[in-house]
């Protein structure tokens, strides 16, 4: 009798790989953690710290420190190394020294025999997925991108906040790049089944003149309201990639906006981007295709045309 061992392996020990490593252990996602840092020590210092809380927890995670060796039967290897932009710079302008890095993450964790699933939380996250998924050689189900999973999040919250509901009673998606260029479907937005635009219509003396353009760039600054506080952003990515890992090994079909290969789509093709996916063993199982307005469908692929600006700069720069 065979039984399976969910096995995650976390590559960057900085704040969002040590945070993603702490929701799993504590919410009991996986029964394995492997943490692998170029700084041995501070991976060694990490898994000492997250073995201290199993006893207070209700599953026995093992946590270890491991190398790219380890990696050949994990399930999922989550990357969070990279070089995170500075101040006033975009996601983008990291993208050059963010590949070098990745190539050399990915190649020794393919001479391992890993034939699991890739979770890129790396910046640009849209690019790095697209570059990993090539370099790889795996299925495009097999490698995806944390995308617009966050983006949606604080989408969500902002809406929620101005209705006073709760953000898990807002359906939204933020779609396309992790980045300036993102969109929102608002056609496709609904507070439990009522169209956002009835809401807005219907409550005028609430809440006022609603800017929604206003709302998308409150969606894409949210990032640098943290940054700019407190240096980095953690815990909201590190939520939404342990809630990403516990949907593929749940199985359960869940449709979260991920960076995913499109391939015809939304009348794109060969480009990583943000959209609703379903997410269950297999990995991106599949995309969901909403209907948008001609609008929408337009800033969509404006979004998608930025991201292939930046897929065309790794092919020039030969890396």
């Amino acid at each position: 009798m065979k039984i399976s061992k969910r096995k995650v392996v976390i590559v960057g020990c900085g704040l969002v790989g040590s945070s993603t490593a702490f929701s799993l252990v504590t919410q009991g996602i996986c029964d394995e953690v492997l943490m692998i840092d170029i700084n041995k020590e501070k991976a060694l210092g990490e898994v000492l710290d997250l073995r201290d809380s199993i006893q207070y927890l209700s599953h026995n995670v093992k946590v270890k420190v491991g190398t790219y060796a380890d990696c050949g039967d994990a399930d999922i290897i989550v990357i969070t190394a990279g070089a995170p932009p500075k101040k006033g710079e975009t996601r983008l302008d990291s993208l050059e020294m963010g590949v070098k890095i990745c190539k050399s993450i990915v190649e020794p964790i393919m001479s391992s025999g890993f034939d699991g699933i890739f979770i890129i939380v790396s910046n640009p996250v849209d690019i790095i997925a697209h570059y990993v998924y090539k370099l790889s050689g795996l299925p495009k189900n097999q490698v995806i991108g944390t995308g617009t999973a966050l983006d949606s999040a604080r989408l969500k919250n902002y809406i929620a906040e101005m209705v006073n509901v709760d953000p898990r009673s807002v359906h939204a998606y933020s779609m396309g790049e992790h980045g300036d260029s993102q969109m929102v479907p608002w056609s496709t937005v609904t507070i439990e089944g009522k169209q956002f635009y009835d809401v807005i219509q219907d409550n005028k003396g609430l809440l006022g003149d609603v800017d929604l353009n206003e709302l998308v760039k409150k969606t894409v600054k949210g990032g640098w309201e943290i940054y700019n506080r407190k240096g980095t952003t953690c815990y909201g990515i590190a939520s939404a990639c342990a809630g990403i890992i516990t949907t593929i090994f749940q199985d359960e079909n869940k449709i979260i906006p991920v960076s995913t290969l499109l391939e015809g789509e939304y009348g794109e093709k060969e480009v990583f981007a943000g959209v609703p996916t379903i997410l269950n063993r297999k990995g991106a199982a599949d995309v969901l295709e909403i209907h948008m307005t001609e609008n929408e469908l337009s800033s969509f692929k404006a979004s998608a045309a930025v991201i292939k600006k930046y897929i065309e700069k790794i092919n020039e720069l030969g890396i």
